[in-house]
């Protein structure tokens, strides 16, 4: 297994609310967390790096090697998380701070992953991607519903509105599930700075470039987003899955 992780300011932003970090384990096993901050100018910076740190923190701590383990701790985890920041934001200065959460272990040939909010987890095979996760946000909930079509959902003028995030006063309603992944399998785990500027089309074309590094592909993905305008933070972290044989 590969792993590159990276982060930008973007071009348009004085500071990057995003954070990322990948930690591992007393049994081996490596967890990825991403969180796009949001609040008043040092709310979301600390909002996010708060809910990476916590989890990064705890996690080393731990020897779960075993799926349904893990996504218990993922469960208890973002409870704890989302109360600590809850709590952090009601002092005047922190007001109103939040952040998304991304949290994926791999273990062996499976992803286990928490999600929260409008970043996103994705995954890479055979030519096709495939958004793991359904965005936390207003926007998708009236896609659902039937209301707007996803084109519109593209520039409705909502977009950014969120419905579940690590920091809300309500116990968080997090998505947990545990994939199957396959040899040459490619995770994607991003900010909405990537995908609001990418299409998954050039996504996946990226990512299927066979002559990059791993790394090479996630500072293509961020300079493809700072080309298309890079409006908003970006972050992307990128799991390789190899073949027995590498």
């Amino acid at each position: 297994m590969k792993i590159s992780v990276l982060t930008d300011i973007g071009q348009k932003r004085s500071s990057n609310q995003d954070y990322v970090n990948k930690y591992v384990n007393k049994s081996g096993v490596t967890l990825i967390v991403l969180a796009d901050g949001m609040g008043g100018h040092r709310a979301g910076n600390i909002a996010s790096e708060l809910t990476v740190t916590e989890f990064g923190c705890a996690w080393v701590d731990t020897d779960y090697q075993d799926p349904n383990s893990i996504m218990d701790w993922l469960r208890m985890m973002v409870d704890v998380v989302n109360r600590r920041v809850h709590e952090l934001g009601q002092d005047e200065e922190f007001k109103g701070m939040g952040t998304t959460v991304e949290a994926a272990a791999i273990i062996g040939s499976h992803l286990v992953y928490a999600h929260v909010g409008d970043s996103r987890i994705s995954l890479i095979r055979d030519q096709s991607y495939t958004q793991l996760t359904s965005d936390h946000s207003l926007v998708n909930a009236l896609v659902k519903a039937g209301q707007i079509t996803p084109e519109e959902a593209e520039v409705h003028p909502q977009k950014n509105i969120i419905t579940q995030s690590i920091g809300q006063a309500n116990p968080v309603e997090v998505d947990l599930e545990e994939v199957g992944l396959l040899s040459g399998d490619l995770i994607l785990m991003n900010s909405d700075g990537l995908t609001n500027m990418v299409s998954s089309q050039e996504i996946t074309e990226i990512l299927q470039n066979s002559e990059m590094t791993l790394d090479t592909k996630a500072q293509t993905l961020i300079d493809k987003a700072n080309q298309a305008g890079g409006f908003d933070n970006i972050t992307v972290a990128l799991v390789e899955v190899e073949s027995e044989d590498k």
